[in-house]
């Protein structure tokens, strides 16, 4: 084995390895890349080459065409096999140009250098190699990225479809946050999907095999959620002719989800505290005390502190339940997860109801994305169900849509003509009038009394682009460049000011 690694003073901006039989060659080559900010390595045949290359990363290999054993072409070839990021260059004659030029066609090697080499050409030559090496590693690490980022995207999830990011966030926090024991509080729209989330939760958690009960808060008169809750003894109230358990002892070694935990009657909820502090309660009209072990999952679809502010919700309780929060996102924040979902709705409902449906046209297909779905997931399930129901085509047309919805159609038209950015023409224009006529309202030139305070100018801004779309505010918020929650927050503030 020969010679040496040649350290530069310099930082090394790339390796390259010099490969030639002939120890003239590879002593000129030596003295001439001394100056160079690259490290430089030096072999004497192919097989000391690739010993080379087994134990460092090489970026640039330079060999000669004709050595016993094993020729460049050879090594080169085996280079391009096993070492695919490495440029690959030849030291050749004249003579073997058309060999050369083959191996080039073949995608062997990069290029080559006569012999015998002009010292600038040569330096110039590997620049040009270094140079080209860095873009080839570069795309080849955002390919991986690329494919790496996509493999880890989910189009679906434990009941979940969507592979928005917003999404993408909720299943990586179900996923870190099942295995714990810690409550968790969901909040989120009526129809996001609260309750799959407490399941998905119970499905990745250790408790998978134990029960999962669901009580809704909001279905169950008051006088009997404590009843539904922790159970009665026979006798306890008109009515119960029978000892019966409730959802405390059901769920024992699983998950209790409470959904819209802020309708439950506020005294009740100091039972519930004490019950989830101490995991002990009794059963209406008995004094024996239960011991149980549960998980909580609770959720609502109101912000909690404008509950708590209400008196719907007790505060100790909320921050005793609220060790890990979910928010779940709104089908309006979560990309083109509608078409996704609407999709797999098809699937499920042209099967039950054995149905010939095979897609949707293409306006359905615009109006599903743009529609702002107040009802969430569930306004589009039940849509998607209807319109299969009562499809007489093998397509889901737009006016099935609408039918589902009970809107005319031409009133849902502009969400059909909800352009993706940048802005349509037309829609900049609009844009443009908005904000003029906006100004003009709130400014008259040259009279500074009129001069409005700047929440002021905005909320005129949102209301005449709103005004213009027709009360569409998915679309009004396309042409003032904002998400559509934006200005669902501002239209809330001003009713509740």
């Amino acid at each position: 084995m020969s010679d040496a690694l040649e350290h530069s003073e310099q930082v090394s901006l790339a390796t390259v390895l010099f490969v030639d039989d002939e120890p003239s060659i590879l002593s000129a080559l030596r003295r001439l890349m001394r100056k160079t900010p690259y490290e430089c390595l030096f072999a004497n045949s192919g097989k000391e080459a690739l010993e080379i290359l087994e134990n460092t990363a090489v970026d640039v290999v330079i060999s000669d065409m004709k050595m016993p054993e094993m020729s460049g072409e050879q090594l080169l070839a085996e280079v391009a096999k096993t070492y695919p990021e490495t440029v690959r260059i030849v030291l050749s004659g004249y003579s073997e140009e058309r060999m050369v030029m083959a191996a080039i066609n073949e995608g062997r090697i990069w290029g080559f250098i006569h012999k015998p080499w002009n010292e600038t050409e040569l330096r110039q030559a590997i620049e040009q190699a270094v140079f080209t090496q860095q873009i080839v590693a570069e795309r080849s690490l955002l390919k991986r990225s690329l494919a790496q980022y996509r493999s880890n995207i989910k189009e679906a999830f434990e009941g979940f479809v969507g592979a928005s990011i917003n999404m993408q966030f909720i299943y990586n926090s179900i996923e870190r946050a099942a295995p714990s024991t810690a409550s968790v509080f969901i909040m989120g729209e009526s129809g996001t999907g609260k309750e799959v989330a407490a399941q998905a939760i119970h499905q990745r958690s250790n408790r998978k095999d134990a029960p999962f009960i669901a009580l809704n808060c909001a279905a169950i008169p008051s006088e009997l959620m404590e009843s539904e809750i922790f159970g009665h003894v026979k006798g306890a109230f008109s009515g119960a002719v029978n000892q019966r358990d409730g959802a405390a002892l059901l769920a024992n070694g699983g998950t209790l989800f409470l959904d819209e935990l802020s309708e439950m009657d506020i005294s009740l909820q100091s039972k519930l505290l004490r019950f989830i502090q101490t995991g002990t309660f009794q059963k209406v009209g008995s004094s024996q005390t239960e011991t149980v072990d549960i998980r909580f999952i609770c959720a609502t679809n109101r912000d909690p502190m404008e509950a708590i502010r209400d008196k719907k919700l007790r505060e100790d309780l909320y921050y005793r339940l609220n060790v890990i929060g979910l928010s779940l996102p709104p089908l309006r924040e979560r990309e083109n997860d509608a078409m996704l979902l609407a999709q797999s709705f098809l699937k499920n409902f042209t099967d039950r109801e054995d149905k010939i449906v095979i897609g949707f046209s293409s306006d359905a297909e615009k109006l599903i994305v743009s529609y702002s779905w107040p009802g969430n997931v569930r306004q589009l399930q039940n849509a998607i169900h209807s319109a299969v129901v009562m499809a007489n085509g093998p397509l889901i047309t737009d006016q099935c849509i609408a039918n589902a919805l009970s809107l005319r159609l031409e009133d849902l038209q502009s969400n059909i003509d909800k352009m993706p950015e940048p802005l349509q023409a037309a829609d900049r224009r609009a844009a443009s009038e908005v904000s003029a006529e906006a100004n003009s309202e709130s400014v008259s030139s040259g009279d500074h009394h009129n001069i409005q305070p700047l929440a002021k100018v905005e909320e005129i801004a949102i209301k005449q682009a709103i005004d213009y779309c027709d009360g569409n505010v998915v679309r009004a918020a396309g042409l003032l460049h904002v998400s559509p929650s934006t200005l669902y927050r501002k239209i809330q503030s001003w009713e509740e000011a």
